[in-house]
């Protein structure tokens, strides 16, 4: 049985995210306190909204080293949406605030000359071969709502960056470097491509 904690750090779309995965016949539980991210054997962190309620309520609540702790250990990670930003060094939504550092690099705003934010259904350029997008196909849509996201380097590009999406700029829309995994999209607002990326993070954590 897998124990898929979603971390709840109280501004999150942690409702849908764990309807989507009953709908995948696996159920999850809430995580608030740092003792049960220790525990958990995989981890999702859900985000929408603000990059600085999301920084400082991992902060004010104790839980960022927890949580780096696991994710530097090799637990199963996938970040979604802001759960994909805070993985950087910064962002200009907050940046006075410290990001994860998982990855280099800043998050900034969309170019103003395109419609923010980017809400709606978009697809993904595929940069290279990942098991976290088996099955799918570059016809596929996926359910983005940000004003925010991270830019390809040429390093991210060539290691981590598995896709990216357009709109007003290119941007990166899936990662993952071994145990991480973070999508720009909401894969659990994401119809039959969305379950299937949930089910094949799942398959790579089982």
């Amino acid at each position: 049985m897998l124990n898929v904690t979603l971390l709840d750090y109280g501004a999150g779309n942690v409702s849908s995210v764990q309807r989507a995965l009953q709908r995948l016949g696996v159920a999850s539980e809430r995580a608030s306190r740092r003792e049960q991210i220790v525990a958990a054997e995989k981890l999702i962190l859900p985000g929408v909204g603000h990059y600085g309620a999301l920084i400082r309520a991992l902060d004010e609540q104790g839980l960022r080293e927890a949580l780096l702790e696991k994710i530097h250990a090799g637990t199963p990670f996938l970040g979604i949406c802001l759960g994909l930003q805070a993985l950087f060094d910064t962002s200009e939504e907050a940046a006075e605030l410290t990001g994860l550092g998982i990855f280099c690099g800043r998050v900034a705003m969309l170019p103003r000359t395109a419609k923010l934010p980017h809400m709606g259904w978009n697809t993904l350029q595929m940069r290279r071969e990942s098991s976290l997008l088996a099955g799918i196909s570059a016809s596929d849509y996926f359910y983005f709502a940000h004003s925010y996201a991270a830019t390809p380097s040429p390093p991210l590009l060539d290691d981590s960056t598995v896709a990216t999406t357009t709109h007003g700029q290119e941007f990166i829309a899936v990662l993952q470097r071994k145990n991480i995994c973070a999508v720009q999209f909401h894969p659990e607002k994401s119809g039959v491509p969305g379950a299937r990326l949930l089910s094949n993070f799942l398959r790579l954590a089982a």
